[in-house]
């Protein structure tokens, strides 16, 4: 079941979530890109596996794009942001509605100390179980 959270704020989703993560992990971790690089590939993979991809679609797609040039930072996030909105689409899921809801959720005291906890147990730069 989904929980619609009105977006109340006229500062950008962004910008709130940048302010998230200072506050949760502050300014080091907020902007160590090695950090942010694999909390994004975990959370990519944690939705397409809730999808049914699996482990060896996974495998031959990491040997497929690590077999080509790195491509141009802003431009890759442009295909991330318009991939991600088509594969909402085909799936029935709102995606700004879910990342308001999953901001509000981090953001309630109790569970932003779990995943502090969570944060401090696991090897730096390591990728971890959730």
């Amino acid at each position: 079941m989904s929980t619609t959270i009105p977006n109340m704020q006229a500062e950008p989703f962004q910008q709130r979530v940048n302010r998230w993560v200072v506050e949760c992990f502050g300014e080091t971790i907020a902007n160590d890109t090695t950090e942010r690089n694999h909390r994004f590939l975990e959370e990519a993979l944690e939705l397409v596996q809730s999808l049914g991809c699996t482990r060896s679609e996974v495998m031959q797609l990491v040997d497929y794009v690590f077999a080509r040039s790195a491509g141009e930072p802003s431009q890759e996030v442009g295909g991330v942001t318009v991939t991600l909105a088509s594969l909402c689409s085909a799936s029935n899921l709102d995606m700004q509605n879910a990342a308001e809801v999953e901001l509000h959720r981090i953001s309630d005291p109790v569970i932003t100390n779990k995943i502090r906890a969570k944060h401090a147990a696991k090897p730096k730069y390591a990728p971890h179980a959730s």
